[in-house]
């Protein structure tokens, strides 16, 4: 019986505990930090960015053959009866007999296996045009770089605006929950007082309608907390349909507001991305009208020659220099130093434009900052009246000296004053995360 007893309450305490575990495995609690680390490490956004500065690292890394030479090895294979050509490969074989001169021989001869090894050096002596794209190639891998920095402080900027929104939504889930349960409350004593005739059908209805709007409310709230909890499993790259739980508040005491505006920086990373690439766009401008010049190789071949594979022989060398110029192509160099020239002048004009918006986006975000931290003020003012208020039409309300509809109207000014709240400290939050971005913090 004992024994029975234990299996009872050891399969009672199994059932107890289950529901708290498998709530446990199904919430995340997560930090901002911790969101952010994520952000880095999984974010799709910036892995494309970092394979873009990859990308800018190999077109650098191509860029090296306008110095370092190149290096071919070859093998070729020919049988041929033609006379011209057997007689070259008897010479290059040194396989060459006073018999070969017959004109018999020479005229129709047999035909000849050539197995030929070469290797062959180019080593740049003068090309402008590669040296200058050489610059180009740098300067343009220098911005990637940059604008990988300027993608992670966007990614953290976007994370920080939906971790906050969850954070946002959670606390005016809270403010409507906690409405709703005053409301049930009032909503009872409603129908008492109307069992009683105490008050009309249209004040105890109202309280069933205000009921009903928080009800529709939360139904809203609960749908916000949803999408944000989908916004950061996207930007976190997250499995699983686990509920997210913020571990920050929507803490403000810690925000300093700058007493000047703050100016323009001289490092934030998009604007020297878009310097970067203007230069090195002036850098392809040059390397186009440098195609104009005459090009210098210098060139070493060795080869050797053999009947029978891979051909070693009989070997000989070339030793040479070689100049190029091309004087005229059909206007077709000219034009594209046209088109260079005007994608120069496009980047310049995109990188003065994003510092006059630069300019811009800090005042917005300066002045949003300084009325968030004044909305606080005057929220936590009205929210602290808001409480007296409601307190007092309540006891009233309970005595019966008070309208249902003054009841309803004090607690719908608490609960909006509650969520104003909520929502300044969340803009003030945004708006010194704007402000960090747009000054390049």
């Amino acid at each position: 019986m004992k024994g029975l007893k234990f299996v009872v309450g050891y399969i009672a305490a199994f059932f107890f505990l289950l529901p708290g575990a498998v709530t446990a495995a199904e919430t995340m609690r997560l930090s901002l930090d911790e969101s952010l680390r994520l952000a880095r490490e999984n974010n799709y956004v910036l892995k494309a960015a970092k394979a873009r500065v990859d990308q800018a690292e190999a077109r650098y890394v191509q860029s090296r053959k306008a110095f370092l030479p190149k290096v071919t090895l070859s093998e070729t294979f020919i049988a041929t009866d033609d006379p011209a050509s057997v007689f070259t490969y008897k010479l290059r074989q040194g396989s060459i007999a006073a018999a070969d001169f017959n004109p018999a021989v020479l005229n129709n001869p047999d035909d000849i296996s050539n197995f030929n090894l070469g290797v062959e050096v180019m080593q740049p002596i003068f090309n402008r045009d590669a040296a200058i794209g050489r610059s180009a190639a740098s300067l343009s891998r220098k911005s990637q770089e940059h604008m990988l920095r300027r993608s992670e402080e966007t990614i953290a900027l976007e994370v920080k605006k939906v971790y906050y929104g969850l954070v946002l939504a959670r606390k005016n889930l809270e403010a409507v929950k906690s409405s709703i349960g005053a409301m049930q409350v009032h909503d009872r004593e409603a129908a008492k007082a109307y069992g009683k005739g105490l008050i009309t059908k249209s004040d105890k209805l109202s309280t069933a309608v205000r009921l009903a709007e928080l009800t529709e409310q939360k139904l809203m709230i609960e749908d916000e907390i949803r999408s944000a909890e989908d916004g950061l499993r996207f930007l976190l790259r997250l499995d699983g349909d686990m509920d997210i739980v913020p571990v920050n508040g929507l803490e403000t005491d810690g925000i300093a507001i700058p007493a000047d505006e703050p100016h323009m920086p001289e490092g934030r990373a998009d604007i020297e991305a878009l310097e970067a690439n203007a230069d090195a766009a002036g850098y392809r401008y040059d390397m186009e009208k440098a195609k104009r010049l005459p090009r210098l190789n210098a060139f070493f071949q060795k080869s050797w020659n053999d009947d029978d594979f891979p051909g070693f022989e009989q070997d000989s060398w070339t030793l040479g220099v070689a100049m190029e110029w091309t004087v005229f192509d059909g206007y077709s160099n000219i034009g594209k130093a046209m088109e260079a020239r005007a994608g120069e002048m496009e980047a310049r004009y995109s990188y003065e434009e994003a510092k006059d918006k630069g300019i811009y986006e800090i005042r917005k975000a300066y002045r949003l900052l300084r009325t968030a931290k004044s909305r606080i003020r005057v929220a936590e003012q009205s929210l602290k009246e808001a409480k007296v208020s409601l307190d007092f039409i309540g006891e009233r309300y309970r005595s019966g000296m008070a309208m249902t509809f003054e009841l309803l109207g004090r607690e719908q000014a608490y609960t909006y004053a509650r969520m104003r709240l909520n929502q300044a400290k969340y803009d003030l939050i945004i708006a010194k995360s704007e402000l960090d971005y747009y000054t390049g913090g």
